[in-house]
């Protein structure tokens, strides 16, 4: 930064901001990892070229701006976009401004369109059976397979927190599973379930040591003997997710309450758990009209 900067910033004045250098120093950040580069990379570059198309400067980007911005997205004749799109390109355009700028310059009003509440699709116990049982087979891969599935179901797993796992990870003699990859870097303790140990012990007995190449300390690893990736699982199982939802709804109709579940999902909000709130009195409503004679 030139003096003249430094003297701008002390006075309370913003000071001239090249926008694409300053893209290219957000994405090349070593803060950032590479798939949120490459996923951002398009977002930043299309939030630039709007900002030279319409003769604004980064330095001088404010609230009104941004709303211009998101009423761009939200209005372009070309393709229509889903109020989820334009929250994610919003939170990559403000990752990039807050280090750009500073996280002072960055305004924090809600100018994203708000997304339709959409109820988790969870499958029924039934069907989640149905789908471990479909993974059955002796041979290492399939052992691990099984353990992998039965065990993102019975700990509510999301996928990256189940290839993340480490062999120290799970405690058989306490019978849980600490959960150090977390979403957001949180870490979580939460119950091991009878069958996914059982899984568990099976893969670690029969199948690992058949895929084990070197001392890689993955719980789960691949025919080469590396840590797997989620590409694995979602090979396994088209919608992983759905697995969560699962564990989230069966726990809730089995009689668990709100707050125990957020603290297994690893949820920031409770709020973000409550959505399963709505899918419990959804079938309780299915209960009652079909229970009730008066209904």
């Amino acid at each position: 930064m030139t003096l003249a900067q430094r003297e701008q910033l002390v006075a309370g004045e913003p000071s001239d901001v090249d926008t694409r250098t300053a893209t290219d120093r957000f994405l090349t950040s070593p803060a950032l990892s590479e798939s949120t580069r490459r996923a951002y990379r398009g977002d930043i570059e299309e939030f630039c070229s709007w900002l030279e198309e319409h003769g604004r400067k980064l330095d001088k980007v404010d609230v009104r701006v941004l709303a211009d911005y998101v009423a761009w997205l939200g209005g372009r004749r070309s393709r229509k976009l889903a109020p989820a799109t334009i929250s994610r390109k919003l939170a990559a355009v403000r990752a990039f401004l807050r280090h750009a700028l500073g996280p002072d310059r960055v305004p924090d009003a809600r100018l994203a369109p708000r997304r339709a509440r959409r109820l988790p699709d969870a499958p029924a116990a039934a069907e989640v059976e149905r789908t471990l049982e479909a993974l059955e087979g002796d041979g290492p891969v399939a052992l691990r397979n099984r353990a992998l599935v039965e065990l993102v179901y019975s700990a509510g797993l999301r996928s990256a927190e189940a290839v993340g796992l480490d062999l120290g990870d799970v405690d058989f003699e306490q019978e849980l599973v600490r959960v150090r990859r977390g979403k957001g870097g949180k870490e979580r303790v939460v119950p091991l379930g009878e069958e996914a140990s059982h899984r568990l012990a099976l893969y670690l007995r029969d199948a690992r040591p058949a895929l084990a190449r070197g001392a890689e300390n993955a719980l789960f690893i691949s025919a080469r003997g590396r840590r797997l990736d989620t590409s694995t699982l979602r090979r396994l199982l088209p919608h992983p997710h759905r697995l969560r939802h699962a564990f989230a709804t069966h726990l809730l109709e089995g009689g668990a309450d709100l707050r125990t579940i957020q603290e297994l999902l690893g949820h920031s909000s409770l709020s973000t758990t409550q959505m399963y709130s709505h899918v419990d009195a959804a079938r309780l409503r299915k209960v009652y009209d079909k229970a009730h004679p008066r209904s």
